[in-house]
Protein backbone atom coordinates (compact mmCIF):
# COMPACT_ATOMS: atom_id res chain seq x y z
CA UNK A 1 0.00 0.00 0.00
CA UNK A 2 1.03 3.63 -0.45
CA UNK A 3 2.84 5.36 2.42
CA UNK A 4 0.58 7.08 4.93
CA UNK A 5 1.96 10.50 3.97
CA UNK A 6 1.14 10.08 0.27
CA UNK A 7 -1.80 12.49 0.54
CA UNK A 8 -1.30 14.04 3.97
CA UNK A 9 -1.24 17.82 3.63
CA UNK A 10 -1.37 17.89 -0.17
CA UNK A 11 -5.17 17.94 -0.41
CA UNK A 12 -5.42 21.33 1.29
CA UNK A 13 -6.09 24.62 -0.48
CA UNK A 14 -3.27 26.50 1.28
CA UNK A 15 -0.70 23.93 0.20
CA UNK A 16 -2.06 23.71 -3.34
CA UNK A 17 -2.07 27.47 -3.82
CA UNK A 18 1.42 27.92 -2.35
CA UNK A 19 2.78 25.06 -4.45
CA UNK A 20 1.25 26.42 -7.65
CA UNK A 21 2.64 29.88 -6.90
CA UNK A 22 6.09 28.39 -6.40
CA UNK A 23 5.97 26.61 -9.76
CA UNK A 24 5.08 29.94 -11.44
CA UNK A 25 7.68 32.05 -9.66
CA UNK A 26 10.68 29.72 -9.57
CA UNK A 27 12.19 27.42 -12.23
CA UNK A 28 12.76 24.18 -10.28
CA UNK A 29 9.64 22.23 -11.22
CA UNK A 30 9.52 23.62 -14.75
CA UNK A 31 13.16 22.65 -15.32
CA UNK A 32 12.83 19.13 -13.94
CA UNK A 33 9.55 18.66 -15.83
CA UNK A 34 11.09 19.69 -19.14
CA UNK A 35 14.03 17.36 -18.54
CA UNK A 36 11.75 14.38 -17.95
CA UNK A 37 9.49 15.26 -20.86
CA UNK A 38 12.42 15.43 -23.28
CA UNK A 39 13.72 12.07 -22.07
CA UNK A 40 10.28 10.54 -22.71
CA UNK A 41 10.60 11.27 -26.47
CA UNK A 42 7.08 12.64 -26.87
CA UNK A 43 7.18 14.22 -30.34
CA UNK A 44 5.10 11.40 -31.84
CA UNK A 45 3.07 10.58 -28.75
CA UNK A 46 -0.71 10.37 -28.91
CA UNK A 47 -1.39 9.53 -25.25
CA UNK A 48 0.85 10.56 -22.35
CA UNK A 49 0.23 10.24 -18.61
CA UNK A 50 1.47 12.80 -16.09
CA UNK A 51 1.55 10.59 -12.99
CA UNK A 52 1.18 12.30 -9.60
CA UNK A 53 0.76 15.45 -11.64
CA UNK A 54 -0.18 17.88 -8.87
CA UNK A 55 -1.15 21.31 -10.18
CA UNK A 56 0.08 20.62 -13.70
CA UNK A 57 3.70 21.82 -13.93
CA UNK A 58 4.78 18.60 -15.63
CA UNK A 59 1.65 18.42 -17.78
CA UNK A 60 2.52 21.88 -19.10
CA UNK A 61 6.00 20.69 -20.12
CA UNK A 62 4.48 17.62 -21.79
CA UNK A 63 1.96 19.72 -23.71
CA UNK A 64 4.83 21.76 -25.17
CA UNK A 65 6.24 18.63 -26.83
CA UNK A 66 3.33 16.41 -27.86
CA UNK A 67 1.49 16.79 -31.19
CA UNK A 68 -1.52 19.07 -31.42
CA UNK A 69 -3.90 16.11 -31.50
CA UNK A 70 -2.34 14.23 -28.56
CA UNK A 71 -4.12 13.50 -25.30
CA UNK A 72 -2.48 14.10 -21.89
CA UNK A 73 -3.90 12.73 -18.65
CA UNK A 74 -2.76 14.29 -15.37
CA UNK A 75 -3.54 11.91 -12.52
CA UNK A 76 -3.18 12.90 -8.88
CA UNK A 77 -4.79 11.91 -5.58
CA UNK A 78 -5.12 15.48 -4.25
CA UNK A 79 -8.26 17.22 -5.47
CA UNK A 80 -7.07 20.58 -4.14
CA UNK A 81 -3.96 20.46 -6.30
CA UNK A 82 -6.03 19.69 -9.37
CA UNK A 83 -8.53 22.46 -8.63
CA UNK A 84 -5.66 24.95 -8.78
CA UNK A 85 -4.29 23.27 -11.89
CA UNK A 86 -7.57 23.45 -13.76
CA UNK A 87 -7.77 27.16 -13.03
CA UNK A 88 -4.24 27.95 -14.23
CA UNK A 89 -3.78 25.44 -17.07
CA UNK A 90 -6.60 25.18 -19.57
CA UNK A 91 -5.82 23.07 -22.63
CA UNK A 92 -8.34 20.90 -24.52
CA UNK A 93 -5.73 18.16 -24.83
CA UNK A 94 -5.43 17.83 -21.04
CA UNK A 95 -7.69 15.72 -18.83
CA UNK A 96 -7.57 15.74 -15.03
CA UNK A 97 -8.17 12.51 -13.10
CA UNK A 98 -8.34 12.49 -9.31
CA UNK A 99 -7.14 9.06 -8.22
CA UNK A 100 -4.22 7.31 -6.51
CA UNK A 101 -1.20 6.47 -8.63
CA UNK A 102 -1.75 2.81 -7.76
CA UNK A 103 -5.10 2.94 -9.63
CA UNK A 104 -3.52 4.26 -12.82
CA UNK A 105 -4.67 1.34 -14.99
CA UNK A 106 -8.31 1.97 -14.06
CA UNK A 107 -8.24 5.45 -15.58
CA UNK A 108 -6.17 5.23 -18.78
CA UNK A 109 -8.36 4.47 -21.81
CA UNK A 110 -5.68 3.00 -24.07
CA UNK A 111 -2.03 2.17 -24.60
CA UNK A 112 0.08 5.14 -23.47
CA UNK A 113 3.18 6.23 -25.32
CA UNK A 114 4.76 7.46 -22.10
CA UNK A 115 4.21 7.84 -18.37
CA UNK A 116 6.09 10.71 -16.70
CA UNK A 117 6.36 11.22 -12.94
CA UNK A 118 8.14 14.23 -11.41
CA UNK A 119 9.19 14.33 -7.76
CA UNK A 120 6.70 11.85 -6.35
CA UNK A 121 7.35 8.20 -7.15
CA UNK A 122 8.82 7.46 -3.70
CA UNK A 123 5.52 8.53 -2.10
CA UNK A 124 3.66 5.66 -3.77
CA UNK A 125 3.48 1.90 -3.42
CA UNK A 126 6.32 1.51 -5.90
CA UNK A 127 5.87 -2.16 -6.94
CA UNK A 128 2.13 -1.64 -7.46
CA UNK A 129 2.64 1.55 -9.46
CA UNK A 130 5.34 0.02 -11.63
CA UNK A 131 3.02 -2.89 -12.43
CA UNK A 132 0.25 -0.45 -13.34
CA UNK A 133 2.63 1.53 -15.57
CA UNK A 134 3.55 -1.66 -17.42
CA UNK A 135 -0.14 -2.37 -17.90
CA UNK A 136 -0.92 1.00 -19.50
CA UNK A 137 2.21 1.45 -21.63
CA UNK A 138 2.24 0.31 -25.23
CA UNK A 139 5.15 -1.94 -26.20
CA UNK A 140 8.11 0.39 -26.61
CA UNK A 141 6.49 3.06 -24.44
CA UNK A 142 8.66 4.92 -21.96
CA UNK A 143 8.38 5.42 -18.21
CA UNK A 144 10.45 8.40 -17.05
CA UNK A 145 10.70 9.53 -13.44
CA UNK A 146 13.06 11.06 -10.93
CA UNK A 147 13.89 10.42 -7.28
CA UNK A 148 15.25 12.99 -4.84
CA UNK A 149 18.88 12.36 -4.04
CA UNK A 150 18.21 11.79 -0.36
CA UNK A 151 15.61 9.12 -1.11
CA UNK A 152 17.83 7.47 -3.74
CA UNK A 153 21.04 7.74 -1.72
CA UNK A 154 22.91 9.65 -4.45
CA UNK A 155 24.74 12.97 -4.56
CA UNK A 156 25.90 14.86 -7.61
CA UNK A 157 29.50 16.15 -7.41
CA UNK A 158 28.17 19.72 -7.49
CA UNK A 159 26.28 19.07 -4.26
CA UNK A 160 29.31 17.69 -2.48
CA UNK A 161 31.52 20.69 -3.29
CA UNK A 162 32.23 23.09 -0.46
CA UNK A 163 29.36 25.40 0.48
CA UNK A 164 30.05 29.07 1.21
CA UNK A 165 28.13 28.71 4.48
CA UNK A 166 25.60 26.58 6.38
CA UNK A 167 22.52 25.32 4.57
CA UNK A 168 19.14 26.92 5.18
CA UNK A 169 17.96 23.72 6.87
CA UNK A 170 20.90 23.89 9.28
CA UNK A 171 20.10 27.50 10.11
CA UNK A 172 16.43 26.61 10.63
CA UNK A 173 17.39 24.05 13.26
CA UNK A 174 19.72 26.52 14.94
CA UNK A 175 17.05 29.24 15.13
CA UNK A 176 14.44 26.75 16.33
CA UNK A 177 16.79 25.59 19.08
CA UNK A 178 17.68 29.12 20.19
CA UNK A 179 14.19 30.65 20.02
CA UNK A 180 11.88 27.72 20.69
CA UNK A 181 13.96 25.22 22.64
CA UNK A 182 13.81 22.78 19.75
CA UNK A 183 15.78 19.58 20.25
CA UNK A 184 16.33 17.84 16.92
CA UNK A 185 16.18 14.05 16.92
CA UNK A 186 19.52 12.23 17.17
CA UNK A 187 21.38 12.19 13.90
CA UNK A 188 21.55 8.73 12.38
CA UNK A 189 22.77 7.61 9.03
CA UNK A 190 19.65 7.48 6.88
CA UNK A 191 19.00 4.40 4.80
CA UNK A 192 18.01 5.38 1.26
CA UNK A 193 14.31 4.73 0.76
CA UNK A 194 14.54 3.93 -2.94
CA UNK A 195 18.10 3.28 -4.15
CA UNK A 196 18.83 2.41 -7.75
CA UNK A 197 19.26 -1.32 -7.13
CA UNK A 198 15.78 -1.47 -5.57
CA UNK A 199 14.34 0.59 -8.42
CA UNK A 200 15.91 -1.71 -10.99
CA UNK A 201 14.57 -4.79 -9.20
CA UNK A 202 11.04 -3.37 -8.96
CA UNK A 203 11.09 -2.41 -12.64
CA UNK A 204 12.31 -5.85 -13.66
CA UNK A 205 9.59 -7.59 -11.65
CA UNK A 206 7.02 -5.33 -13.33
CA UNK A 207 8.31 -6.29 -16.78
CA UNK A 208 10.01 -2.95 -17.50
CA UNK A 209 13.56 -2.50 -18.78
CA UNK A 210 15.94 0.25 -17.64
CA UNK A 211 17.23 2.24 -20.62
CA UNK A 212 19.20 4.93 -18.81
CA UNK A 213 19.93 6.40 -15.39
CA UNK A 214 21.66 9.65 -14.51
CA UNK A 215 22.37 11.63 -11.36
CA UNK A 216 21.68 15.28 -12.17
CA UNK A 217 22.10 18.50 -10.19
CA UNK A 218 19.40 21.12 -9.80
CA UNK A 219 20.90 24.55 -9.11
CA UNK A 220 18.84 27.17 -7.35
CA UNK A 221 19.27 29.97 -4.81
CA UNK A 222 18.61 30.57 -1.15
CA UNK A 223 15.63 32.69 -2.19
CA UNK A 224 14.13 29.77 -4.10
CA UNK A 225 14.88 27.41 -1.21
CA UNK A 226 13.07 29.76 1.18
CA UNK A 227 10.03 29.88 -1.10
CA UNK A 228 10.00 26.09 -1.31
CA UNK A 229 10.19 25.74 2.47
CA UNK A 230 7.29 28.19 2.78
CA UNK A 231 4.95 25.59 1.24
CA UNK A 232 3.15 24.04 4.24
CA UNK A 233 4.02 20.41 3.46
CA UNK A 234 7.72 21.25 3.17
CA UNK A 235 7.97 23.64 6.14
CA UNK A 236 10.55 22.83 8.80
CA UNK A 237 11.38 21.82 11.45
CA UNK A 238 9.29 18.77 12.27
CA UNK A 239 7.58 18.60 15.62
CA UNK A 240 4.89 20.51 17.47
CA UNK A 241 5.08 23.83 15.65
CA UNK A 242 2.33 25.88 14.07
CA UNK A 243 2.82 26.99 10.50
CA UNK A 244 3.18 30.58 11.73
CA UNK A 245 5.99 29.50 14.04
CA UNK A 246 7.72 27.63 11.24
CA UNK A 247 7.49 30.72 9.04
CA UNK A 248 8.95 32.85 11.85
CA UNK A 249 11.85 30.41 12.15
CA UNK A 250 12.31 30.37 8.38
CA UNK A 251 12.37 34.17 8.14
CA UNK A 252 14.99 34.43 10.88
CA UNK A 253 17.13 31.68 9.34
CA UNK A 254 16.86 33.23 5.89
CA UNK A 255 18.01 36.60 7.26
CA UNK A 256 21.33 34.94 8.07
CA UNK A 257 21.92 33.96 4.42
CA UNK A 258 22.76 35.70 1.16
CA UNK A 259 19.66 35.35 -1.08
CA UNK A 260 21.55 34.72 -4.32
CA UNK A 261 23.83 32.06 -2.83
CA UNK A 262 23.68 28.96 -5.02
CA UNK A 263 22.16 25.80 -3.56
CA UNK A 264 22.32 22.38 -5.19
CA UNK A 265 20.04 19.36 -4.94
CA UNK A 266 20.67 15.97 -6.52
CA UNK A 267 18.21 13.84 -8.44
CA UNK A 268 18.34 10.32 -9.81
CA UNK A 269 16.62 10.24 -13.20
CA UNK A 270 15.45 6.89 -14.56
CA UNK A 271 14.28 6.07 -18.08
CA UNK A 272 12.59 2.69 -18.45
CA UNK A 273 10.62 1.04 -21.22
CA UNK A 274 8.05 -1.64 -21.77
CA UNK A 275 9.90 -4.03 -24.10
CA UNK A 276 8.77 -4.17 -27.70
CA UNK A 277 6.92 -7.32 -28.67
CA UNK A 278 8.90 -9.93 -30.57
CA UNK A 279 7.61 -10.78 -34.02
Amino acid sequence: MAPLDALLGWDEDTTAEAYAAFTRDFPMYAATSRDLAHRAELTDGSLVVDLCGGAGATAEAILELVPIDAQVISLDNAAAMQRVGRFTLADPRLSWVTAPAEDLADHVPGAADAVVCNSAIWKTDVPQVFAAVHQVLRPGGRFVFNIGGGFAGVRHPDETSERPGPSLNTLIHQVAANDYGYAPPPTTKATPKLPLDAVTEHLSVAGLTVLDTEVVAQHSTMAEKKAWLSIPVFARPDGEFTHAQRMDILDKAYSLTTPDTTTVTSWLVVVAQRPRELR
